[in-house]
């Protein structure tokens, strides 16, 4: 009843998204006259509460207690014990090395049980979950890259919480480049190169590494990664690497190091399609316990694109706004929610994307969809059919009769733009000026 209490007043007190994130998880395991036990989700959650929420927690505790009470948390609902009773921890065998880890604080609800599988994702999130397991299936070392908020850095959390759940003796480093790059700079000003080195090339059996493509420019930073793939990949051990873009494409990188990145299965996330979309929007509305109906969930899946977060930001908004509407969620609400939060994202459509390219070329929108083959048409059409397919969710069939073609053509399109675009230079850089002008209408 305590605890009870005291979440409905810190329900009131903090947002609905701290608490859902931080508070909601929390179960009371024991209330005792000086103290109260809770158990979190796994021991990162309970440094994060502990820095942050604490003092806010214990002050609310007593408000609903009349009784100052220390606030434990616990990640095992064996640790309500008293400190002096708890066993002490086991003996590590003379052959059994120490475990190290090192990794960011991981997100409690970044596992593979809440990410949203679809067409776009499914490569990497089952060679995430098979590298996890030690399944050498994809191999093991694994790069994946794609734009922001798709979904690379629930994967890796998702990887850690899996680790350190199955295997917890694995010993696991967990950084962004960023943060690699920092370490090494320390330990090469306090000339402890040596621990460094023994660190990750002696005392890791998978490494994480986020944001590679921050390391553009730094080569002696580059160089050391470098030389801890090359040592951890012979030796088998397991590698993850995320970035915004694909080994190949970015710039400023070493190329022995852009070779060594790429030694293992690259793979991309694309934006999810309407339908991955629609269930992420249910999944978040769920989390959230907020109501809304096939036609809200419809409209926000249609409208929200790309960045994932958004649809957070937008669920977030539209449960705050119902509150004060006395919990009555309308079509009214959501559209205005789309319009101010999430900033009223146009549904692309293959007219307007059409309509585009012919000006950019300077032809006839008639002309394009002719069954002329010159090459001052053929080359724009192929383009169209390519940002069509891109960035609408029509079928190849629907983009085929949109230009007077069969499904097969639009296909055809599609290869011969990618394969130009990697193999040519001003090709790659007209499609992403394009690319840019698509994303802006």
């Amino acid at each position: 009843m305590l605890w009870d209490k005291t979440q409905d007043i810190l329900k009131d007190t903090l947002s609905s998204s701290v608490y859902n994130l931080w508070i909601e998880p929390l179960k009371c395991l024991e209330v005792r006259d000086d103290s109260i036990y809770l158990l979190s989700p796994d021991r990162y959650f309970s440094a994060y509460v502990a820095q942050k929420f604490l003092s806010v927690i214990e002050a609310t505790v007593k408000e609903s207690g009349s009784v100052q009470r220390r606030v434990v948390l616990c990640e095992d609902d064996r640790a309500a014990k008293s400190e002096s009773a708890a066993p002490k921890a086991q003996l590590r065998l003379p052959t059994v090395p120490q475990n190290n880890s090192s990794i960011r604080a991981l997100h409690p609800r970044y596992t593979f049980n809440e990410f949203m599988v679809g067409e776009s994702n499914i490569l990497a999130e089952s060679a995430c979950k098979a590298i996890s397991m030690h399944d050498d299936s994809f191999g093991s070392c694994l790069y994946i890259n794609s734009t922001t908020g798709l979904g690379k850095s629930h994967l890796t959390h998702a990887i850690a919480h899996r680790v350190f759940k199955e295997s917890p003796m694995t010993r696991l480093h967990y950084v962004t480049a960023q943060q690699f790059a920092a370490e090494m700079v320390r330990n090469i000003q306090t000339k402890t190169m040596d621990s460094f080195k023994q660190k990750y090339h002696d005392q890791c059996d998978m490494l994480l590494v986020e944001d590679v493509h921050s390391l553009t420019g730094k080569k002696k930073t580059q160089e050391e990664l470098n030389e801890v793939l090359d040592c951890l990949i012979k030796s088998g051990k397991r590698v993850v690497m995320t970035s915004n873009q694909t080994p190949r494409e970015l710039v400023g990188i070493d190329n022995d190091f852009r070779s060594r990145m790429s030694s293992g299965l690259v793979t991309s996330i694309r934006e999810p399609d309407a339908a991955t979309r629609f269930r992420i929007v249910e999944k978040k509305a769920t989390l959230h316990q907020l109501g809304i109906d096939e036609d809200g969930v419809d409209y926000l899946a249609q409208h929200i694109r790309g960045d994932v977060r958004k649809v957070e930001s937008a669920i977030v908004a539209i449960r705050a706004k119902s509150r004060l509407m006395g919990g009555q969620v309308d079509m009214d609400m959501i559209r205005q929610v789309v319009a101010e939060v999430v900033g009223g994202d146009k549904v692309l459509t293959i007219a307007m994307i059409s309509d585009l390219i012919a000006s950019q070329f300077k032809v006839s929108l008639g002309d394009m969809k002719s069954k002329s083959r010159k090459k001052s048409l053929t080359f724009p059409r192929q383009v169209a059919m390519f940002l069509c397919r891109k960035y609408t969710d029509d079928s190849l069939a629907e983009i085929g009769r949109a230009f007077n073609r069969d499904h097969s053509t639009v296909l055809h399109s599609i290869k011969k733009v990618t394969t130009m675009t990697a193999r040519d230079a001003s090709v790659n850089a007209q499609l992403e000026l394009l690319n840019g002008k698509v994303k802006n209408l």
